[in-house]
């Protein structure tokens, strides 16, 4: 299973039973979990953070901005801290098994609903960001809500990336992005006497003053001690055990020692195993190795594949072939993804690089949107089926089971023409990757291809016999010719791919 952690900020921490309302939104999105709701009144803000799968997470984020939107009125909030939007702004960070393009296609696809649903602009930032300049939220939030509220509009800084060009009266504009784990980390430096030196070393690490450009850091008297405050924002890119070197390293040259350090709420299990194995200089270290990550992996993570292929070939008919076109598709927006990131990056493919980096984060939400499809098929079925188990002794209930059977057969062709959109657009990404994608990868786009052919053609099948059995077929015209022309289009575009990658297997 794909988790994500989703920390969205709200601009409410005064009034419990907003704060509340809010969080009892969020949590009631089957699948999304609570992990923690922290506000403070001063600051006038709550923090609410929640793990969910990625076919759910943007649903409970939706419900959280949405409450915020009908709770929170920012003409008059006010508080210590900066804010631009009554849910001010929500990330999404990849945990294990997620990586951060399904993180950006995440905000993109929660962006567009809140835009078009709430009428509340957003403008994404960190990894999801359209422009350099949307990178850093303060960037983004500066001016706040009536700084924005004055120029959106008018300069094309301010243009969003969705929603209308006009804030919202009274929720604002959000910042939707994507982000590496944020890791809270103090180091002490011995008495309060010391200050001066966790200043300095502040100065020296921050990475607005020439340090680490992912670290921020103040020096801070706690408790008598000196300490250095620090927010490591990629730990990816700058490893806490770097981090530890360089306060220690700076701090000595002052002739003061580290006395002890301090991780403040969460951390990633892997940031942890890389400072263990930077300390014992342990070579070619992997987290596979550990006994606990191999016990999860073995009985948690979701239905397996090979149970799904024993739940197939069970003699029940879900899930049946809208599932397994579903997962299809699926699989061939990994091997499309899986080739755009062999392909970026590399010096090789420079002019694609841009082009690539896009398909991998399509093809994640695309995979992710077909990932959920296989049990929407399944339940969809389910539908089906208790229509048909209605009573019909009456001409009252004979009508009223014909209208709910075709009530359901149509949800059960729309749900694999949804299907069978996502498989065309993997043809298109999987095209793409075939003509200008590496080329010692071209089989495997070639098999993204094959597999989207076939998740289309299979789910335009489960389009084509559901409107069959509409009592008036005439209402199901309109999907099966769209599944027809869906099927056409991406056989046109698998035979461009196979056509390509036949000649780069021959040459």
């Amino acid at each position: 299973m794909k988790l994500v952690e989703c920390v969205p900020n709200f601009s409410e921490g005064r009034r419990p039973e907003v704060i509340a309302a809010i969080r009892d939104a969020i949590a009631a999105v089957e699948g999304a979990h609570v992990l923690d709701t922290s506000a403070d009144a001063s600051h006038n803000r709550c923090v609410i953070t929640f793990v969910a799968s990625v076919d759910v997470a943007a649903t409970a984020a939706f419900a959280g901005i949405e409450a915020a939107h009908r709770l929170i009125d920012l003409t008059s909030h006010g508080g210590e801290h900066p804010r631009m939007g009554a849910t001010d702004v929500v990330p999404f960070i990849p945990l294990e098994g997620s990586t951060m393009d399904d993180c950006i296609a995440l905000a993109r696809s929660l962006g567009e609903r809140v835009g078009r649903e709430l009428k509340i602009p957003v403008f994404l930032y960190e990894r999801a960001a359209t422009r350099s300049d949307r990178e850093n939220l303060a960037d983004v939030r500066r001016g706040e809500f009536e700084g924005i509220r004055a120029e959106i509009g008018t300069s094309p800084s301010r243009t969003p990336d969705f929603g209308p060009s006009t804030i919202h009266p009274s929720a604002g504009a959000t910042a939707i992005g994507a982000r590496p784990f944020l890791v809270a980390y103090n180091v002490y430096l011995g008495p309060a006497s010391n200050m001066a030196v966790a200043k300095d070393v502040a100065k020296a690490i921050r990475g607005s003053s020439g340090g680490f450009r992912n670290v921020k850091a103040m020096g801070f008297e706690v408790d008598g001690q000196a300490q250095v405050s620090m927010n490591l924002v990629d730990t990816e890119r700058t490893p806490l055990h770097r981090v530890f070197d360089t306060v220690k390293m700076e701090a000595e040259a002052h002739g003061v020692a580290p006395t002890w350090s301090e991780i403040v709420g969460l951390v990633p299990e892997r940031v942890l195993f890389e400072a263990a194995a930077r300390h014992i200089q342990l070579r070619d270290f992997s987290p596979d190795i550990v006994l606990e990550r191999k016990v999860r992996s073995a009985i948690s993570g979701g239905e397996s594949l090979a149970s799904f292929v024993v739940a197939v070939a069970s003699p029940s008919p879900a899930p049946g072939g809208g599932s397994v076109t579903a997962h299809a598709g699926a699989l061939a927006a990994a091997l499309a993804q899986m080739v755009a990131g062999l392909t970026a990056g590399r010096k090789k493919y420079a002019t694609v690089d841009a082009e690539m980096r896009e398909i991998g984060i399509r093809a994640a939400g695309l995979g992710n949107e077909l990932s959920s499809l296989v049990a929407r098929d399944a339940a969809a079925y389910a539908i089906v089926s208790a229509a048909y188990k209605l009573p019909a002794e009456t001409p009252e209930q004979q009508r009223d089971k014909t209208a709910q059977i075709d009530d359901a057969l149509m949800h059960a062709a729309e749900v694999p023409l949804e299907t069978a959109r996502a498989c065309a657009a993997v043809a298109e990404l999987a095209c793409a990757v075939a003509e200008r994608g590496n080329t010692n990868a071209a089989s495997d786009a070639g098999v993204a291809a094959l597999l989207a052919d076939a998740g289309c053609t299979g789910a335009a099948y489960n389009v084509r016999i559901n409107v069959s059995s509409l009592s008036e077929k005439a209402r199901g015209a309109a999907l099966a010719d769209e599944a027809k022309r869906l099927v056409g289009r991406t056989r046109q575009l698998v035979r461009r791919a196979t056509d390509v990658v036949d000649r780069a297997i021959d040459q």
